[in-house]
Protein backbone atom coordinates (compact mmCIF):
# COMPACT_ATOMS: atom_id res chain seq x y z
CA UNK A 1 0.00 0.00 0.00
CA UNK A 2 1.20 3.52 -0.52
CA UNK A 3 3.39 5.38 1.89
CA UNK A 4 0.70 7.50 3.68
CA UNK A 5 -2.44 4.50 3.04
CA UNK A 6 -4.52 5.12 5.89
CA UNK A 7 -5.16 2.27 8.84
CA UNK A 8 -8.65 1.83 10.26
CA UNK A 9 -8.54 2.69 13.98
CA UNK A 10 -12.08 2.59 15.14
CA UNK A 11 -12.57 3.97 18.98
CA UNK A 12 -14.81 5.70 21.08
CA UNK A 13 -13.06 9.05 20.52
CA UNK A 14 -13.58 8.67 16.59
CA UNK A 15 -16.98 7.73 17.43
CA UNK A 16 -17.63 10.95 19.81
CA UNK A 17 -16.38 12.82 16.97
CA UNK A 18 -18.32 11.67 14.04
CA UNK A 19 -21.71 11.57 15.63
CA UNK A 20 -21.75 15.31 16.34
CA UNK A 21 -20.70 15.37 12.37
CA UNK A 22 -22.58 18.36 11.28
CA UNK A 23 -24.63 18.85 8.02
CA UNK A 24 -25.47 15.12 8.20
CA UNK A 25 -29.22 13.83 8.77
CA UNK A 26 -29.90 9.67 9.16
CA UNK A 27 -32.29 7.86 6.70
CA UNK A 28 -30.34 6.21 4.53
CA UNK A 29 -29.71 7.66 1.04
CA UNK A 30 -33.44 9.12 1.52
CA UNK A 31 -32.76 13.04 2.10
CA UNK A 32 -34.14 15.46 -0.33
CA UNK A 33 -32.12 18.46 -2.01
CA UNK A 34 -33.23 21.73 -3.13
CA UNK A 35 -33.53 20.06 -6.78
CA UNK A 36 -36.54 17.48 -5.20
CA UNK A 37 -33.65 14.35 -6.05
CA UNK A 38 -33.02 12.04 -3.71
CA UNK A 39 -29.15 12.87 -1.77
CA UNK A 40 -26.37 10.28 -1.28
CA UNK A 41 -24.29 11.52 1.49
CA UNK A 42 -21.11 10.39 0.95
CA UNK A 43 -18.07 9.96 3.52
CA UNK A 44 -14.81 10.19 2.32
CA UNK A 45 -11.44 10.94 4.23
CA UNK A 46 -10.04 13.85 1.10
CA UNK A 47 -6.50 13.02 1.66
CA UNK A 48 -5.32 10.36 -0.78
CA UNK A 49 -4.73 11.64 -4.44
CA UNK A 50 -5.81 10.28 -7.08
CA UNK A 51 -8.52 8.79 -5.49
CA UNK A 52 -9.46 11.59 -3.52
CA UNK A 53 -7.97 15.37 -2.94
CA UNK A 54 -8.59 19.10 -2.82
CA UNK A 55 -6.66 21.53 -4.73
CA UNK A 56 -5.77 24.97 -3.06
CA UNK A 57 -8.22 27.19 -4.39
CA UNK A 58 -10.85 24.18 -5.50
CA UNK A 59 -13.82 23.83 -3.68
CA UNK A 60 -14.96 20.93 -5.46
CA UNK A 61 -13.40 17.60 -4.20
CA UNK A 62 -11.65 15.83 -7.21
CA UNK A 63 -10.26 12.70 -7.61
CA UNK A 64 -10.91 9.47 -9.18
CA UNK A 65 -12.98 7.82 -6.50
CA UNK A 66 -14.76 11.61 -6.34
CA UNK A 67 -15.78 11.53 -10.25
CA UNK A 68 -17.00 7.83 -9.75
CA UNK A 69 -19.33 8.22 -6.92
CA UNK A 70 -20.42 11.39 -8.66
CA UNK A 71 -21.56 9.37 -11.70
CA UNK A 72 -22.87 6.53 -9.65
CA UNK A 73 -25.52 9.03 -7.93
CA UNK A 74 -26.12 10.15 -11.80
CA UNK A 75 -26.88 6.75 -12.76
CA UNK A 76 -29.05 6.40 -9.57
CA UNK A 77 -30.61 9.55 -10.18
CA UNK A 78 -29.39 10.84 -6.84
CA UNK A 79 -27.92 13.60 -5.70
CA UNK A 80 -24.45 13.39 -4.64
CA UNK A 81 -23.25 15.25 -0.72
CA UNK A 82 -19.49 14.77 -0.21
CA UNK A 83 -18.43 15.07 3.55
CA UNK A 84 -14.90 14.95 4.07
CA UNK A 85 -14.17 12.85 7.49
CA UNK A 86 -10.65 11.59 8.90
CA UNK A 87 -10.14 7.84 7.94
CA UNK A 88 -10.78 6.50 11.45
CA UNK A 89 -13.87 7.99 12.02
CA UNK A 90 -15.59 6.81 8.33
CA UNK A 91 -17.02 3.40 9.68
CA UNK A 92 -18.19 5.35 12.86
CA UNK A 93 -20.07 7.98 10.74
CA UNK A 94 -21.76 5.13 8.38
CA UNK A 95 -22.71 3.13 11.52
CA UNK A 96 -24.26 6.20 13.03
CA UNK A 97 -26.16 7.20 9.94
CA UNK A 98 -24.70 10.39 9.36
CA UNK A 99 -23.77 9.36 5.58
CA UNK A 100 -24.94 6.85 3.04
CA UNK A 101 -21.71 5.12 2.04
CA UNK A 102 -18.25 5.43 1.91
CA UNK A 103 -15.45 5.81 -1.30
CA UNK A 104 -12.17 6.50 -0.23
CA UNK A 105 -9.85 4.22 -1.70
CA UNK A 106 -10.96 1.43 1.01
CA UNK A 107 -9.19 -2.19 0.45
CA UNK A 108 -11.91 -5.08 0.54
CA UNK A 109 -10.87 -7.14 3.95
CA UNK A 110 -12.11 -9.52 5.98
CA UNK A 111 -11.61 -7.53 9.19
CA UNK A 112 -14.26 -4.55 7.74
CA UNK A 113 -16.38 -6.52 5.81
CA UNK A 114 -17.29 -7.48 10.02
CA UNK A 115 -18.55 -3.56 10.24
CA UNK A 116 -19.85 -2.97 5.96
CA UNK A 117 -20.98 -4.43 3.23
CA UNK A 118 -18.87 -3.83 0.58
CA UNK A 119 -19.76 -2.85 -3.11
CA UNK A 120 -18.15 -5.30 -6.43
CA UNK A 121 -14.64 -4.32 -7.03
CA UNK A 122 -14.36 -1.12 -8.43
CA UNK A 123 -10.31 -0.94 -9.16
CA UNK A 124 -7.49 -3.37 -7.69
CA UNK A 125 -4.50 -1.96 -6.51
CA UNK A 126 -1.27 -4.03 -5.97
CA UNK A 127 2.68 -3.57 -6.62
CA UNK A 128 3.82 -3.17 -9.97
CA UNK A 129 6.88 -2.80 -12.31
CA UNK A 130 7.81 0.17 -14.07
CA UNK A 131 10.80 -0.62 -16.89
CA UNK A 132 12.50 1.61 -19.69
CA UNK A 133 10.67 1.29 -22.69
CA UNK A 134 13.22 -1.34 -24.82
CA UNK A 135 13.30 -3.36 -21.96
CA UNK A 136 12.68 -7.05 -23.28
CA UNK A 137 14.74 -9.15 -20.40
CA UNK A 138 12.07 -7.82 -17.46
CA UNK A 139 8.51 -8.91 -17.91
CA UNK A 140 7.67 -10.61 -14.18
CA UNK A 141 8.67 -10.05 -11.20
CA UNK A 142 10.35 -13.17 -11.11
CA UNK A 143 12.92 -11.45 -13.72
CA UNK A 144 13.90 -9.35 -10.79
CA UNK A 145 16.00 -11.73 -9.31
CA UNK A 146 20.07 -9.59 -9.22
CA UNK A 147 18.48 -7.06 -10.46
CA UNK A 148 18.65 -2.87 -9.90
CA UNK A 149 15.44 -1.92 -8.02
CA UNK A 150 14.11 1.80 -6.97
CA UNK A 151 11.19 1.95 -4.52
CA UNK A 152 9.83 5.16 -2.48
CA UNK A 153 11.51 4.69 1.30
CA UNK A 154 9.09 3.17 3.94
CA UNK A 155 6.62 1.69 1.27
CA UNK A 156 5.58 -2.22 1.07
CA UNK A 157 7.07 -2.25 -2.30
CA UNK A 158 10.69 -1.39 -0.10
CA UNK A 159 9.69 -4.27 1.92
CA UNK A 160 8.76 -6.38 -0.61
CA UNK A 161 11.30 -6.17 -3.02
CA UNK A 162 14.05 -7.18 -0.34
CA UNK A 163 13.32 -10.71 -0.25
CA UNK A 164 13.93 -10.98 -3.87
CA UNK A 165 17.09 -13.14 -4.45
CA UNK A 166 20.27 -11.23 -5.36
CA UNK A 167 17.90 -7.81 -5.46
CA UNK A 168 19.82 -4.18 -5.14
CA UNK A 169 16.93 -1.81 -3.85
CA UNK A 170 17.21 1.65 -3.73
CA UNK A 171 15.50 3.26 -1.47
CA UNK A 172 14.39 7.15 -2.48
CA UNK A 173 12.16 9.84 -1.35
CA UNK A 174 9.59 10.54 -4.01
CA UNK A 175 8.05 8.39 -6.94
CA UNK A 176 9.99 11.15 -9.38
CA UNK A 177 13.41 10.05 -7.82
CA UNK A 178 12.64 6.43 -8.59
CA UNK A 179 11.50 6.97 -12.18
CA UNK A 180 14.68 9.73 -12.44
CA UNK A 181 16.76 7.07 -11.45
CA UNK A 182 15.28 4.59 -13.66
CA UNK A 183 15.69 6.77 -16.94
CA UNK A 184 19.54 7.93 -15.85
CA UNK A 185 20.23 3.92 -15.71
CA UNK A 186 21.01 3.84 -12.35
CA UNK A 187 18.01 0.93 -11.86
CA UNK A 188 16.85 -1.42 -14.13
CA UNK A 189 13.27 -1.39 -12.49
CA UNK A 190 10.60 0.50 -9.90
CA UNK A 191 8.56 -1.20 -8.09
CA UNK A 192 5.57 0.73 -6.44
CA UNK A 193 1.38 0.57 -5.64
CA UNK A 194 -0.35 0.47 -9.10
CA UNK A 195 -2.14 4.16 -9.06
CA UNK A 196 1.38 5.65 -8.33
CA UNK A 197 2.92 4.27 -11.25
CA UNK A 198 -0.04 4.81 -13.36
CA UNK A 199 -1.01 8.29 -12.03
CA UNK A 200 2.97 9.69 -12.31
CA UNK A 201 3.75 8.31 -15.17
CA UNK A 202 0.08 9.76 -16.72
CA UNK A 203 0.01 13.03 -14.78
CA UNK A 204 3.97 14.07 -15.60
CA UNK A 205 3.84 12.57 -19.33
CA UNK A 206 6.43 9.99 -19.18
CA UNK A 207 7.70 9.14 -22.01
CA UNK A 208 10.67 6.03 -22.34
CA UNK A 209 9.14 3.96 -19.67
CA UNK A 210 6.14 1.40 -20.01
CA UNK A 211 4.37 -0.40 -16.98
CA UNK A 212 4.65 -4.30 -17.07
CA UNK A 213 0.93 -5.84 -15.96
CA UNK A 214 2.55 -8.40 -13.23
CA UNK A 215 1.53 -7.45 -10.00
CA UNK A 216 3.69 -8.81 -7.05
CA UNK A 217 0.00 -8.06 -4.85
CA UNK A 218 -3.28 -7.96 -5.39
CA UNK A 219 -6.04 -5.18 -3.53
CA UNK A 220 -9.39 -4.73 -3.98
CA UNK A 221 -11.11 -1.31 -3.57
CA UNK A 222 -14.50 -1.26 -2.93
CA UNK A 223 -17.61 1.12 -1.73
CA UNK A 224 -18.98 0.54 1.96
CA UNK A 225 -22.32 0.87 3.01
CA UNK A 226 -23.83 -0.06 6.27
CA UNK A 227 -24.56 -3.90 7.13
CA UNK A 228 -27.83 -5.06 5.73
CA UNK A 229 -28.38 -2.18 3.58
CA UNK A 230 -28.70 -4.38 0.81
CA UNK A 231 -31.20 -2.12 -1.37
CA UNK A 232 -28.61 0.54 -1.33
CA UNK A 233 -25.77 -1.74 -2.19
CA UNK A 234 -27.92 -3.45 -5.24
CA UNK A 235 -28.33 0.32 -6.68
CA UNK A 236 -24.55 0.92 -6.28
CA UNK A 237 -23.88 -2.25 -8.01
CA UNK A 238 -26.07 -1.85 -10.49
CA UNK A 239 -24.85 1.58 -11.64
CA UNK A 240 -21.25 1.11 -11.39
CA UNK A 241 -21.98 -2.13 -13.85
CA UNK A 242 -23.89 0.62 -15.84
CA UNK A 243 -20.42 2.69 -15.94
CA UNK A 244 -18.46 -0.11 -16.73
CA UNK A 245 -20.93 -1.74 -19.81
CA UNK A 246 -21.42 2.22 -21.33
CA UNK A 247 -17.70 2.86 -21.31
CA UNK A 248 -18.25 5.76 -18.83
CA UNK A 249 -16.03 4.32 -16.40
CA UNK A 250 -13.38 4.07 -18.91
CA UNK A 251 -13.10 7.53 -19.59
CA UNK A 252 -12.91 8.08 -15.74
CA UNK A 253 -10.02 5.59 -15.66
CA UNK A 254 -8.18 7.15 -18.19
CA UNK A 255 -8.45 10.94 -16.73
CA UNK A 256 -6.81 9.42 -13.76
CA UNK A 257 -4.56 7.15 -14.84
CA UNK A 258 -4.40 6.65 -17.95
CA UNK A 259 -5.37 4.19 -20.62
CA UNK A 260 -7.89 1.75 -19.13
CA UNK A 261 -5.71 -1.40 -17.94
CA UNK A 262 -7.25 -4.45 -17.13
CA UNK A 263 -8.87 -5.04 -14.11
Amino acid sequence: MFKWKKLLAVGALALAATIGFAGCGGDNAATSSSSGAKTLKVGSSVDFAPFEFQDEGQKEYQGFDMDLIRAIGKEMGYDVEISNIGFDGLIPALQAKNVDVLITGMTINDERKQSVDFSDPYYQSGLTIVVREKEENIKSFEDLKGKRIAVQIGTTSAKETKVIPGAEVKELNTPADCFMELKNGGVDAVVNDRPVNDYYIHTNQQTGVKVLPDRLTSEDYGIAVAKGNTELLGKINDALKKLKDNGEYDKIFAKWFGEQKKQ
